[in-house]
């Protein structure tokens, strides 16, 4: 059975997982597109960040990153000073082994059920626009998001696919 836990992103582990996801991203994209986080960044406070196991054996991981009110929205110039209500999805990778099992959509499910929870208004990713990345492109799709405009401080970019989903 799959289990999804909050875990440390510096997990032996973990931390191959992520360098392995970082490099590809290097090999897909240019540098000044690539948007993945190493596992330093992803145990900042502002991150809640998951692996998902089986039998103690890593399958994929995901990460939830608080975001203030996007820039540039209506909910921006009007906010108030109150908890973030915002999220973004961050470092959504499986293990080559675990490719085809689901593990995505089950880690994708949990984050978005995290986010409901903390009462998130929506939750926005940022994903290639390489064939690589048409898997990812789908599942998302297949779970409710929608192309958005660029957010928190991304800017357009040829190669980058911003989404959202409202909650």
């Amino acid at each position: 059975m799959i289990h999804i836990d909050q875990d440390d992103p510096a997990r032996d582990d973990v931390s191959q997982l992520l360098s392995e996801h970082l490099a590809d991203m290097f090999a897909t994209s240019p540098a000044e597109s690539v948007h993945a986080l190493d596992h330093s960044v992803l145990s900042a406070p502002s991150i809640t960040f998951w692996t998902a196991r089986e039998d103690g054996e890593l399958l994929g991981c995901g990460a939830l990153k608080v975001l203030d009110s996007p820039p540039g929205s209506a909910e921006h110039e009007s906010a108030k000073h109150g908890p973030a209500r915002y999220g973004e999805i961050k470092s959504m990778r499986t293990t080559a082994s675990a490719r085809g099992r689901g593990v995505a959509t089950l880690m994708l499910r949990h984050i978005l059920d995290a986010a409901r929870s903390r009462d998130f208004e929506r939750i926005y990713l940022e994903t290639g626009t390489e064939d690589y990345f048409a898997p990812a492109r789908r599942l998302y799709v297949r779970n409710g998001f929608t192309e958005c405009p660029p957010f928190a401080g991304y800017s357009l970019d040829p190669n980058s696919v911003f989404m959202e989903l409202r909650l």
